[in-house]
């Protein structure tokens, strides 16, 4: 820089910082070799606080408003520089410009899903994201901490930084609040609150308050989402015997719309219906009457005869014993029910044979 540059930069005295960004938290201010005119103005506008450094030392710090740099205004500078009063030439400082404004949206969100024991789904994964607004709160504890001599530091710069700690602390509250998963959209409000107050304390040590978090969502890993769903579809159908009619129903409804399907669409649908048609009469056979009731009240056998070659029937246990005390029911006898393949005699029949118990065997033959 030649030398009308460096007359021109000594010359200056007005320090402002005007900006149209929406990421820049700290800004220093630039002038030739650091040097400040002696009794130049200073302003600081609204949302704004101005810091004075020198030799490496935070000398003073200025809330919005205009200032005259003199030493009457700066007696901190004043005394680390042992200035007599009057004192004007230049001095070397830099001005750091701290944004106070609310910094909004910015994102934070789960990296891995977090591990977390759930009362109704056992163990599960759970991701989660959401947004959070920060502020600088202490200038000076920022600049410290923080910035360091970045003479452009910028949200980007922390904000990886910040989201670790939210999400360490949002993986704390859900293992602490033992939300059930269900439950947890009902309560978003109620843990963003909670994990702004819990991380508000380490922000602070940063020079940060954070303003406002909020949770966007939790989800679960897209298997038990679909897993899920199908449980939710069951519970509003009513039942797996009533699901297995719905299923069925679907398949007639999708063959119905699409009357020039081939033949094996028409034995691909037979199969359909008839595999619900079995699970229905399964799980009607061994399931409840209605959800969530009692099972149905058993009923007893019927048994059909083959008397002088004619079929007859059906009868409950207390008439073939009736039938046995007739003679009109023998151990050779024929006889069939519900589950067996084919007709046997009664001596061998489960349910049967145990009634002639109390009868004599037939007379041998002479």
């Amino acid at each position: 820089m030649g030398f009308w540059d460096k007359l021109f930069g000594e010359f200056v005295d007005i320090i402002e910082w005007t900006d149209d960004s929406a990421d820049t938290m700290v800004y220093r201010f630039e002038r030739y070799g650091n040097e400040i005119k002696y009794g130049a103005a200073l302003t600081v506008r609204e949302s704004q606080v101005a810091v004075l450094v020198n030799e490496g030392k935070i000398a003073d710090v200025f809330q919005p408003g205009m200032y005259k740099l003199e030493t009457k205004n700066i007696p901190v500078l004043s005394t680390l520089q042992g200035w007599p009063h009057g004192f004007e030439s230049p001095f070397k400082a830099e001005v750091y410009f701290f944004n106070t404004k609310r910094f909004v949206d910015l994102k934070w969100g789960t990296k891995n899903p977090i591990m977390l024991r759930d009362k109704e789904f056992s163990a599960v994964r759970l991701r989660a994201f959401g947004t959070y607004e920060i502020r600088i709160l202490d200038a000076v504890a920022f600049l410290r901490e923080v910035v360091g001599t970045d003479g452009h530091f910028t949200t980007n710069e922390i904000t990886n930084q910040l989201r670790n700690l939210i999400v360490s602390r949002f993986a704390n509250v859900l293992g602490e609040s033992e939300v059930p998963i269900l439950d947890l959209a009902a309560n978003y409000d109620d843990l963003s609150t909670y994990i702004t107050a819990k991380i508000g304390p380490e922000f602070k040590e940063y020079g940060i308050a954070v303003t406002r978090m909020l949770v966007e969502n939790i989800s679960l890993p897209p298997e038990v989402e679909k897993a899920l769903d199908k449980r939710t579809s069951m519970g509003v159908i009513g039942g797996l015997r009533d699901y297995a009619d719905f299923q069925a129903a679907e398949a007639m409804t999708q063959a119905a719309s699409n009357p020039g399907g081939g033949a094996s669409d028409g034995v691909g649908l037979g199969m359909g219906i008839a595999i619900a048609s079995k699970m229905s009469e399964s799980l009607g056979a061994a399931g409840s009457g209605t959800p969530g009731g009692p099972p149905r009240i058993p009923t007893e056998a019927r048994y059909y005869l083959a008397i002088n070659g004619h079929q007859t029937g059906p009868f409950s246990r207390s008439e073939l014993r009736t039938k046995i005390a007739d003679g009109d029911l023998t151990r050779d006898s024929l006889i069939w029910t519900h589950g067996m393949q084919d007709w046997q005699t009664a001596d061998q029949a489960d349910g049967v044979k145990a009634l002639f118990a109390d009868s004599p065997p037939p007379l041998p033959k002479s």
